[in-house]
């Protein structure tokens, strides 16, 4: 058996969903699962969050992989649904949807379920990607109060900036204007609000990158955070070379060494998930030893300087990364973030549960 294989940690899931009710005590909370749970597979995910008061899912696939398996938690849609036929299977399995466009509200309006559906209405307060423009919202907000199909209405928007210290000023200025003399419940904090806009809790938060153990604020580490990883993307040594001065490494001859060098190569590429534009002295951990990658990472491997630890050999462990070696640290060397490297982590890595 080749060598990788992420572990995925429940007690690190159920750890992280803990210091989101800590960050946010009063608000409930919509644990964001979608993209196969950022690359940790979605059911490894909801095991370890089964804590959680609801689950938000990307499309109605994720959210009958839940209903298959038992969970009877609240379901969202955070893209809604993409046709008039899916309203059929949002009641079938009891879900809620994000309503973002007309076209949405039409299909809901039409409708005919067999129970009244919670409904999440989006406004757009300035990322202009999904919602309502303000001037529209109080009108699909009253329609949607008139329906018989609907039986709860949560107001919601997402964050463009939240990762900044004052990044929601605006936003929320949008946000009271439209939202603030209306009784209804409110969900507006993704992770990064969560973390440092405490405004904007209210009523549900929805916590994504920060349950998964990586960080969504650039300036501060998961660590810092109270944060756990949860996935270890492990590896080992399958090769050795001893190059001399002069010597290069991997494709285009990206790492010369300058002194005799200890090369381990690690069974581990970007066909694996790993970037290839991850460069010559990315942190990666050997036998628990931090040491850095050489030269360009290939589909199948990629090198690693071994001259300092005496006992890496052949079979030696290796965290891509992990406890030792923070996905984010990774993720700033290669000029990426967190999130793209815990999806990117491709079907043929074995994930194995563990605690």
């Amino acid at each position: 058996m080749r060598p990788i294989v992420a572990y995925i940690s429940e007690k690190a899931l159920a750890h992280n969903l803990a210091q989101v009710r800590q960050f946010a005590p009063h608000a409930k909370v919509l644990a964001v699962v979608k993209a196969n749970a950022y690359g940790h597979c979605l059911l490894n995910a909801a095991r370890g969050l089964k804590e959680t008061d609801a689950f938000a899912v990307l499309n109605i696939s994720e959210a009958v992989t839940l209903r298959d398996a038992g969970y009877q938690h609240p379901i969202l849609l955070l893209e809604g649904i993409f046709s008039a036929e899916e309203m059929t299977l949002v009641d079938r399995y009891r879900l809620d949807t994000v309503i973002s466009h007309r076209a949405q509200l039409q299909w809901l309006l039409e409708s005919q379920p067999n129970i009244p559906l919670r409904v999440y209405l989006k406004l757009d307060s300035g990322m202009h990607r999904l919602g309502f423009q303000p001037a529209d919202y109080q009108a699909a907000l009253d329609l949607l109060t008139a329906s018989a199909n609907v039986s709860e209405i949560v107001l919601m928007t997402h964050f463009a900036n939240s990762d900044l210290v004052d990044g929601v000023t605006q936003a929320m200025l949008k946000v009271e204007q439209v939202m603030g003399a209306q009784p209804y419940k409110r969900s507006l904090a993704n992770s990064a609000a969560i973390i440092q806009q405490p405004q904007t809790h209210a009523d549900w938060v929805r916590p994504g990158i920060m349950l998964y153990g990586a960080t969504p604020i650039a300036e501060k580490s998961a660590a810092s955070l109270g944060l756990s990883p949860v996935m270890t993307l492990q590896s080992g040594l399958i090769g050795l070379q001893e190059i001399e001065a002069g010597e290069s490494v991997g494709y285009g001859s990206l790492f010369t060494a300058d002194k005799p060098t200890r090369v381990g190569i690690v069974a581990c590429g970007y066909a694996d998930g790993y970037p290839r534009h991850a460069p010559t002295g990315t942190p990666v951990a050997v036998n628990g030893v931090l040491t850095r990658t050489l030269g360009r990472v290939s589909m199948d491997m990629l090198a690693v300087d071994i001259t300092d630890i005496a006992d890496a050999n052949i079979g030696s462990t290796v965290e891509l990364w992990g406890s030792l070696v923070p996905v984010d640290t990774v993720a700033q060397a290669s000029g990426t973030i967190g999130y793209e490297l815990l999806c990117a982590v491709t079907a043929r890595v074995p994930m194995h549960v563990i605690d």
